[in-house]
């Protein structure tokens, strides 16, 4: 049974660190400006151990909707992804969309966000081989920030919110 989060959508970053303490989860969170791609997010960081991710807010042609978070690094084949997750042609969700399920703006998607479907209207994909990596990087709601959690936390979090979730090998694209 999930412990769905008590929160008016959408969650606020107070709400979500509230959420993860109640769940015992630990995090550690620093600011920095704004970013909205990889590459500014790489220039700001400095030396983070661990891993560095993405999330990317699709749905398929048949309306169903998916959070796919991998290793910022990746160049994910959209149609390959399709395949491999048992979807109906996948591609970029809008914004307005974005912002009506998960609560955030482009610049900040990251599964934190699923604090805003309590309804589970979103199926998570995770990259495998992020999961290897400790600790894992995203932005707590707003793109002004980075929070470094455990793999297993993450996961953790993911199932408190009642989310399902699928663990694969993201397909690339040849660059």
């Amino acid at each position: 049974m999930s412990e769905t989060p008590a929160t008016p959508s959408p969650a606020t970053e107070d709400d979500l660190f509230a959420f993860l303490d109640r769940l015992g989860i630990e995090t550690k969170t620093i600011r920095h400006p704004a970013v909205f791609t990889v590459e500014e997010a790489r220039s700001l960081r400095g030396d983070l151990p661990g891993g560095h991710c993405k999330s990317l807010f699709l749905k398929d042609k048949k309306g169903k909707l998916w959070l796919a978070v991998v290793l910022e690094d990746r160049a994910v084949d959209l149609k390959a992804l399709s395949e491999a997750i048992g979807a109906a042609r996948i591609s970029f969700g809008s914004e307005t969309r974005l912002y009506d399920t998960l609560g955030v703006i482009p610049g900040s998607v990251t599964p934190f966000a699923l604090i805003n479907d309590p309804e589970h209207r979103v199926t998570v994909v995770l990259d495998k081989e992020m999961l290897s990596l400790t600790p894992l990087h995203y932005h707590p709601l707003d793109n002004r920030a980075t929070t470094a959690i455990a793999p297993e936390d993450l996961l953790k979090f993911i199932t408190a919110c009642g989310h399902e979730r699928l663990i694969i090998d993201i397909p690339e694209r040849a660059v």
